[in-house]
């Protein structure tokens, strides 16, 4: 996430050049004099040296015009003339690393410093080119090294401080980094690259508000570096301001098109203001960019399994525990949808692998139980609730998952023990109460039912089976008045549910008003043939879903228009029905069903 900032042509100065080319003309005479002993036959060797001397000369002028190609090509030719001059080795490893060819730069300054060891101006360019090819600690040896000789490091360019600080940074001294960083940019305040790195230094150090400072500074000096935008949108994730999080990604996601790392970005931030929706197709369109990204795979995976899609999160998380099989959170998510969609006893085995690679976390044992339940298998559930109690006595999900087992092993005792113990320890759930109060009504305690169930309904009023039962409950009291207004808000708060109306119709019919009563059962009669068109559509739909995933897309075709029939409002049908059309290549009914789903499956105001 971290800018790498090109040196800029103008930092190193004529001064260090023209010094450069002193020594060079100094070595000349001397491989002059040498030039017999070096090579009997050779009669064009003052020739040779002249050639040297023009190319040299040609190099530097170039250099100071900033025409780095040209100077580059002079250099080279140099060496090429004169292989052991210190000062075309020193003078071409410059040039490489002022156009940012630090790999090719490298090999150029070592062997300028092999031939002479106390080039200076060699040594801090190759120190900044292992900095800016991520060998920090060559980089750091270099840089103190140069700071020991002098004493101070007060003359070094801004440039060079930065390559210094991201040395520091590499090598975890992130602090001092920040302190060496400041004075580049205090040298060069108007660099807007150097104020990003600046940032992203303090967000290193988790300062978000400094971070977010100086990031808004390199925009105020440059609105199109993309980095910036990218680095202040993390940064506003970071401190809870999703809304500027997401304008600053998109910006980032615009200036980068072809950059996955902002869309995945961006995709966080949106799944986390909770519109996994929208996240989906910024996070798909990052894995297109950059296929091989587990980050994004496992991202996209958590997205889709909070838009209730587990069945596409699952393959994603395969992939991601694939590539990382110690990532617990990675089992364990993979785990949880596997569960989802009800297939708990393949969780079983990854919920204990788990738990090999963090003994000790609660949450899993929790999970695990969940499953053992699903797979009715109770006794194992109860034993991995208990061994989660031992290591967090006092948390009140485990204590809750515990009387829900202990209820499905009939034992209601131990089961109100547990759940009330789960009230106690956190006052604010209304599940406790609410399962508190439907075992109290199953016990007969019509009175402990009715409390516990106003309690929960007082936190959660859109339970409509808990007005429901507390209808029913006020109906064992002959409390008819309150049990007629908990039934009237059990059917408005769920209107597709019939059981609320056939007990309305009871209590209307005891008290002798059989027009009303029997408008009830005609409503409970319609919502229970609606309920079984549902249930067969359903069918139908996740028949189709088998046929379409083997090929059979005809088969699939019958089965999902079969679901439209049984229950024209179904939008998983038509869902299916246009993935049909779009494999066999008809794209306007596919686009059609497409249409539908999307009109069945937007919320209606």
């Amino acid at each position: 996430m971290y800018v790498v900032y090109k040196l800029s042509r103008d930092q190193f100065s004529t001064l260090v050049v023209i010094l450069v080319c002193l020594l060079f003309f100094a070595s000349l005479l001397q491989v002059e004099a040498q030039s017999t002993e070096l090579d009997r036959n050779a009669r064009n060797e003052p020739a040779r040296l002249h050639q040297a001397d023009l190319l040299f000369h040609a190099g530097y002028s170039a250099f100071a015009k900033h025409d780095l190609q040209t100077a580059r090509v002079d250099f080279q030719q140099v060496i090429a003339l004169v292989p052991n001059m210190e000062e075309g080795h020193s003078a071409l490893g410059a040039v490489l690393v002022q156009l940012g060819q630090y790999s090719k730069a490298i090999p150029e300054l070592i062997r300028s410093l092999v031939l002479k060891p106390s080039d200076r101006t060699a040594t801090m360019n190759l120190a900044v080119a292992y900095s800016q090819t991520g060998v920090y600690l060559k980089a750091i040896t270099l840089f103190h090294r140069l700071k020991d000789e002098e004493m101070n490091d007060t003359a070094w360019p801004p440039d060079v401080l930065a390559a210094y600080a991201r040395a520091l940074a590499g090598t975890q001294r992130v602090s001092t980094a920040i302190l060496e960083m400041q004075r580049a940019v205090t040298a060069m305040p108007s660099n807007a690259a150097m104020q990003d790195e600046l940032g992203s230094l303090y967000a290193q150090e988790k300062n978000w508000a400094q971070a977010a400072s100086a990031f808004q500074e390199a925009i105020r000096l440059d609105r199109e570096l993309a980095t910036a935008h990218l680095h202040l949108g993390v940064t506003r994730l970071a401190q809870g301001q999703l809304p500027s999080a997401i304008d600053e990604l998109t910006i980032a996601t615009k200036l980068l098109p072809k950059n996955a790392e902002p869309l995945l970005e961006l995709g966080i931030a949106l799944l986390t203001a909770g519109n996994a929706q929208d996240a989906i197709p910024i996070l798909r369109r990052a894995l297109e960019l950059d296929p091989n990204s587990v980050e994004i795979k496992y991202q996209l995976a958590l997205t889709l399994q909070s838009a209730d899609q587990e069945q596409q999160a699952i393959p994603l998380f395969q992939q991601t525990v694939a590539a990382q099989p110690t990532n617990t959170q990675a089992i364990t998510n993979l785990a949880l949808a596997l569960v989802q969609v009800g297939k708990a006893k393949e969780s079983i085995s990854l919920y204990q692998r788990a738990l090999q690679l963090s003994p000790d976390d609660v949450t899993v044992y929790q999970d695990l139980a969940v499953a053992y339940i699903q797979e009715s298998d109770i006794d194992d559930a109860i034993r991995e609730l208990r061994t989660g109690l031992k290591l967090s006595p006092n948390d009140p999900a485990l204590h809750y998952n515990l009387g829900l087992a202990y209820k499905l092993q009939d034992n209601t005792t131990a089961a109100i023990v547990e759940l009330e113990l789960c009230s106690k320890l956190d006052p604010a759930l209304p599940d406790p109460h609410y399962t508190l109060g439907i075992l109290y009504m199953q016990e007969g305690h019509f009175n402990r039912a009715a409390v516990q169930l106003r309690q929960a309904l007082q936190m959660s009023p859109t339970n409509a089976n808990g007005w429901a039962i507390l209808g029913s409950v006020y109906q064992q009291q002959n409390k008819f008045p309150e049990a007629i207004a908990a039934l009237r808000e059990a059917i408005r708060q769920g209107p597709e549910r019939p059981s609320p109306h056939i007990t309305l119709a009871t209590i209307l019919a005891e008290q002798g008003n059989h027009t009303a009563a029997k408008e009830e059962r005609k409503k409970a009669a319609d919502l229970m043939r609606i309920a079984v068109n549902q249930q067969r559509a359903t069918f139908e739909t996740n028949t189709g879903d088998m046929q379409r995933q083997k090929g059979m897309l005809s088969q699939a075709t019958q089965s999902y228009q079969q679901a439209i029939q049984d229950d024209p409002q179904y939008a998983a049908a038509h869902t299916g029905l246009a993935k049909v059309f779009e494999q066999e290549g008809k794209s306007a009914e596919a686009a059609e069903e497409s249409r539908k789903a999307d009109v069945l499956a937007t919320p209606k105001p």
